[in-house]
């Protein structure tokens, strides 16, 4: 019996920062507390039922990685070991256990960092509507899912929660955050891909894609929020890989799919998720755990 899943956390004693479309944060001193729920969101909408376990399949996740691309750059995870936590988090500490993590305080950097490998998603809308992707132009005669000759580089605003991130080019990142924090970011996204990539072909997982997020802490740039995990990748099983096909996913691509055959329409309120595609979603999340942190 999967137990019915947490949607919101409120630790009495605790002061909260912010609630993200996942994650609740609360302030510690010079740290925060990073719980991750377990909603999940679609086209950047809040879906109205969780999906058991996910939070604790995403710290794991995040963690795994965090502790495989630290010499890459500075990431602002501490410990997720609810002994190790202040004592104000003492009385939560069962509920804390597995879904939470302490991390440094850092200003996030209003943009999200996208990475692509292959070419899915809404990089293959683009390329199929114009022939490039976030303003970089592509060969042509590419087709869906078809590994990229390099991986792109692919930034988007970051929105507040209910509306949609926007593509934006490089050049305007620039213009947002700075030149030189800009090129730092993109260097250390590709080299996290990269090694990342190749860990978990090892595992028999090709990630597709994937979306970072840096902020500056203590005056240094510094990689926050998750990290390669099912709710920020593509994760596609590489014996099912085909070019010119939508290769089945360990991802929330499940979710999409079946909320874009119902012909909603992608604004609040999200409909009710049936138990049988809640059921899916979490064995799907649950099979790149298996496969990737062993």
């Amino acid at each position: 019996m999967i137990d019915k899943g947490l949607m919101k956390t409120d630790f009495e004693g605790l002061k909260r920062s912010s609630t993200g479309k996942v994650r609740d944060i609360y302030e510690l001193d010079r740290y925060l507390l990073i719980v991750a729920t377990d909603r999940v969101s679609a086209f950047d909408v809040i879906m109205p039922d969780p999906i058991p376990g996910k939070g604790e399949i995403l710290t794991r996740m995040s963690a795994f990685w965090f502790e495989r691309t630290k010499d890459i750059i500075a990431n602002h995870f501490v410990t997720m070991d609810p002994e190790a936590y202040p004592p104000e988090c003492a009385p939560y500490r069962k509920q804390l256990r597995g879904r939470s993590m302490v991390v440094r305080k850092a200003e996030p950097l209003p943009v999200e960092c996208v990475v692509r490998g292959y070419l899915s998603g809404s990089g293959w809308a683009d390329y199929h509507r114009v022939g490039s992707v976030s303003g970089i132009s592509l060969p042509e005669g590419l087709r869906e899912s078809e590994r990229l000759a390099e991986p792109l580089f692919t930034p988007t605003t970051k929105a507040p929660a209910g509306e949609h991130d926007l593509a934006i080019t490089r050049k305007q990142m620039e213009s947002i955050i700075g030149t030189d924090v800009t090129a730092k970011i993109i260097a250390a996204s590709l080299k996290i891909y990269e090694r990342a990539s190749a860990i978990a072909e090892q595992a028999g997982i090709i990630i597709a894609d994937t979306k970072m997020e840096f902020g500056v802490a203590d005056g240094e740039l510094t990689l926050i929020d998750e990290l390669l995990t099912p709710d920020s990748s593509r994760f596609w099983p590489k014996a099912d890989y085909r070019v010119g096909t939508t290769p089945r996913s360990y991802d929330k691509q499940f979710l999409r799919d079946y909320l874009t055959s119902i012909q909603w329409d992608k604004k609040p309120p999200a409909p009710p998720i049936p138990t049988e595609i809640i059921e899916k979603t979490r064995e799907k999340y649950l099979e790149a755990l298996r496969c990737l942190v062993r």
